[in-house]
C-alpha cells in the first residue's frame, strides 16, 4: 500500500472526531466586561449577517485595537483601561474570532474584515478614528487603510509584513519560519483534520502565561467551527487578498503609521525598513527586543508608543 493511501482511513477518521467538535455558543460565554474590561460595555453589530463583537469603554477620540490570532479583542485586556483616560476604546473581534460570528461560508478578505469595522464603528457614531493592530489585526488595519483612508486618522500595526510581500518572497527559510501560513492556508480540510483537535490547546498557548486569557481564547478560538474560520482566514491570505493587494500594489498607504516589529520574531528576519517604507508614505519604525507577541512581553513599552504616536501634533 503507498504511504499515502495508508493514511487515508486515519484521516477519515480524524476528520469524523474533529466534525463533531462542538461550537462554542458565544452567546452563552460570560462577557469580558465582568473579568477583563470593567467599567466597559459590550456592543454588537451585524454586517450582511455576520455578527460583529466588542467591548467599548473610555471617553475621547475613537481608538480601534485589532487583534492577532488565534487571540481576541483580550489580548488587550492590560492595556484598553490605560487608553480608556484619554481615548474612547472600541476593542473589536474580527470576523472568525472571539465572540464574533464564525460563517463556515463566509468571506474572509482583508477586505471584508475591514469593511466589518468599519461598519461597528460607523454604528458607534464614529467615521474616522485611530487604530492600534496586532498580527491577523494589523493585515486587516493595512487593508482598511488603503480602501478607507478618510477613516484612518493615524495606525499603529505591530509585528507584520505585508502578507503578499510573505507569499511572494517564499523561499526555505521563509516557509520554516512562517510554517502556520503555508500549512492553514491548504485547502479543507487538511488542516482542520490534522490539527484542528488540538485547536483549544493551540489557542490557549498564545496567551502564554496569561491563564485567564488562555481559557478565554479556548473558549471561544477552541472549537471546530473556530479552527475552520482561522483557516478560512489565511486561505484568504493566500489567494483573493493577493488580488486586492495586486490591483493597487503602486498606491502608497498615505495615513500615519507606526510600524512595531520584535527582533526576536519569527517575521524578524525581513528588512523592515525597505519593505515599509515601499509600502507607506514616511512610516515610523520602532524595533523592540521582544518576540511576536509584543503586547503582552512589553506592555509599557507598546502602551507608551502607541499613546506617544497618537496624541502627538
Amino acid at each position: 500500500m503507498k504511504p499515502v493511501a495508508a493514511l487515508v482511513p486515519v484521516l477519515l477518521v480524524l476528520f469524523v472526531c474533529f466534525r463533531g467538535t462542538a461550537a462554542a455558543d458565544t452567546n452563552d460565554l460570560v462577557s469580558t466586561t465582568e473579568e477583563f474590561f470593567l467599567g466597559f460595555k459590550d456592543v454588537e453589530v451585524v454586517v450582511d449577517g455576520v455578527k460583529i463583537h466588542a467591548v467599548v469603554g473610555g471617553a475621547g477620540e475613537p481608538l480601534l485595537l485589532l487583534h492577532g490570532a488565534p487571540q481576541s479583542h483580550v489580548m488587550w485586556w492590560e492595556l484598553a483601561p490605560q487608553f480608556a483616560k484619554e481615548f474612547t476604546v472600541i476593542a473589536s473581534d474580527l470576523r472568525g474570532y472571539g465572540r464574533s460570528d464564525k460563517p463556515r461560508q463566509g468571506d474572509y478578505s482583508k477586505r471584508q474584515m475591514a469593511q466589518d469595522q468599519i461598519h461597528l464603528m460607523a454604528e458607534l457614531g464614529f467615521d474616522s478614528f485611530f487604530i492600534a493592530s496586532h498580527d491577523r489585526g494589523s493585515h486587516v488595519a493595512r487593508r482598511l487603510a488603503k480602501d478607507h483612508p478618510q477613516a484612518v486618522r493615524k495606525m499603529v500595526v505591530m509585528d507584520i509584513i505585508p502578507a503578499t510581500y510573505v507569499w511572494e518572497n517564499m523561499n526555505r527559510q521563509v516557509a520554516n519560519r512562517f510554517w502556520a501560513w503555508t500549512f492553514w492556508s491548504q485547502p479543507y480540510p487538511l488542516p482542520e483534520t490534522l490539527m484542528g483537535p488540538q485547536a483549544g490547546e493551540f489557542a490557549r498557548m498564545s496567551a502564554g502565561d496569561d491563564v485567564r486569557a488562555g481559557e478565554d481564547y479556548e473558549a471561544t478560538n477552541g472549537s471546530a467551527d473556530a479552527f475552520h474560520a482561522m483557516s478560512e482566514d489565511y486561505r484568504a491570505s493566500a489567494g483573493i487578498d493577493i488580488e486586492h493587494d495586486k490591483a493597487d500594489a503602486s498606491e502608497k498607504i498615505r495615513v500615519p503609521t507606526l510600524v512595531i516589529w520584535g527582533s526576536r520574531s519569527n517575521t524578524g528576519g525581513f528588512d523592515y525598513p525597505a519593505i515599509w517604507e515601499d509600502e507607506v508614505e514616511n512610516p515610523s519604525l520602532i524595533e523592540l527586543d521582544a518576540g511576536h507577541f509584543l503586547v503582552e512581553e512589553k506592555p509599557r513599552e507598546v502602551l507608551q508608543l502607541i499613546r506617544n504616536f497618537f496624541v502627538e501634533q
